[in-house]
């Protein structure tokens, strides 16, 4: 029997006795959601959750790989849980896990390897180590997928909205994005269940949901019935919920039908995160987004036509392969009048096995830099833009935190996703409180309860 096998024999009464688990979570909203629900799974063996920097028992790390760079801080992060617990298991799980498995199993240390799929049986796996297993690969393939794994997340902890994942997977397979082959394709959560989520929600004090997923717009094509607006429309009833916020959708989701739903749902935050990607019509087709820039200005402007005090938030990358000066200059000028409330700025990231890693007009890192500098010194201008339209009213804050690195303030949202920080205490979190925006200083507002 291997070495650190036998010693895993030794200590696995000292995990039983202990039972801490610590979690480290990379990428988006949808990986914290499903970090949450594997947290449930432990606490309701009676683990007792501890931070990633204290001694743990079992460390996992939920991976992404939609870059090269979480990629790389994936496997930083799986390093750093060996060392801070030799005898630790650890297990790597997500979206890394799920493309590369041969991969993150040779790193040193790493106990389970469970992607996307099979999450519930993670404490099956850990007690298989406890034996004396060597290490556990979990890894299936979500291709083939059809059924939505119901793993209830929750709340985040610590924050005072709670993210409701109501989708898994995308078949959009934009060239790009490796997600669609991490994720599997589209299966969406039962309405039932969303609403048996969302109603524990609110009899446990939370005011507001987020409804999140990993193509949030596709939801329902796979259920009788059901869709995005429907769904919507379902939370907006539950009583105690004040505020709906929605995850990323797409611009051919901004519908009359859609727009008519949240004209007329007060509950529905008035923040609208919408991605872009390119303002140039050839990149965005060579990216195949299924769109125009004038389609996603159409799209823009009905929302802004019908919703008062909208904020519109993209995501936007640069250095696509082929883009060639004059198309990123048509994607600031597109930037440029559009105006959003907050830009999300991304080099472009070879992912192997994507179509457009295989593109040969690769564009150097250099190139990509100086664009990204650009563009994210846009985004920090039109944010403050924004923001200055709003000093001087009032507002409601649902208030979240205490103000890091400023004692004595804390800093909530409005409905429009504007970060305001005021003077008061922990008292406050989980309020939503009329405030008086006072002065936009770079991406927040400082405000007067």
């Amino acid at each position: 029997m291997h070495l650190r096998a036998k010693n895993r024999r030794k200590t696995a009464g000292y995990i039983r006795r202990m039972k801490k688990v610590a979690f480290h979570t990379l990428g988006c909203k949808v990986n914290q959601c499903d970090t949450e629900a594997i947290s449930r799974l432990f606490e309701a063996e009676g683990w007792r959750v501890v931070d990633f920097a204290d001694k743990a028992d079992v460390y996992v790390i939920n991976t992404c790989t939609v870059t090269g760079l979480s990629a790389r801080k994936s496997r930083q992060a799986i390093r750093r849980a060996k060392a801070a617990g030799r005898d630790s298991i650890v297990i790597a799980t997500g979206c890394y896990a799920q493309t590369e498995p041969g991969e993150v199993g040779n790193i040193p240390g790493v106990d389970i390897i469970i992607g996307t799929r099979d999450r519930s049986k993670i404490l099956d796996y850990v007690r298989e180590i406890e034996r004396g297993r060597e290490q556990v690969n979990a890894v299936c393939s979500v291709t083939e997928a059809k059924e939505y794994e119901e793993l209830k997340a929750g709340s985040l902890r610590e924050h005072t909205r709670a993210f409701v994942k109501i989708q898994e997977g995308c078949s959009q397979y934009c060239a790009y994005c490796i997600i669609p082959y991490a994720r599997g394709p589209v299966r969406s959560r039962k309405p039932e269940n969303v609403m048996a989520e969302v109603r524990e929600l609110a009899d446990s004090g939370f005011k507001e949901i987020v409804l999140t997923g990993i193509h949030l717009a596709s939801y329902g094509i796979d259920i009788k019935g059901a869709s995005l607006p429907d769904i919507i429309a379902k939370v907006h009833e539950v009583e105690g919920i004040e505020r709906i916020r929605l995850g990323s959708i797409e611009p051919t989701t901004v519908k009359a039908e859609f727009v008519a739903t949240a004209k007329s749902l007060k509950k529905l935050c008035p923040h609208f995160h919408i991605s872009v990607q390119s303002g140039c019509d050839e990149t965005l087709r060579r990216m195949n987004r299924r769109y125009t820039a004038d389609d996603y200005r159409k799209a823009a402007g009905m929302l802004r036509e019908n919703i008062a005090d909208v904020a519109l938030t993209t995501d936007v990358i640069v250095g696509f392969p082929g883009e060639t000066d004059e198309e990123f200059e048509q994607t600031v000028k597109f930037m440029e009048e559009m105006s959003f409330a907050r830009m999300h700025v991304f080099k472009y990231s070879p992912r192997k096995g994507t179509l457009a890693a295989s593109f040969k007009e690769q564009v150097g890192p250099k190139v990509k830099e100086e664009r990204s500098s650009r563009l994210l010194d846009l985004a920090a201008r039109k944010t403050l833009e924004f923001n200055k339209k709003f000093e001087g009213r009032v507002m409601p804050v649902l208030f979240e935190q205490e103000a890091s690195h400023m004692d004595g303030f804390v800093d909530g949202l409005t409905p429009n996703y504007i970060r305001v920080v005021c003077r008061g205490g922990a008292e406050l979190k989980g309020k939503i409180i009329n405030v008086r925006l006072d002065k936009a200083i770079e991406d927040y507002m400082a405000g007067t309860v």
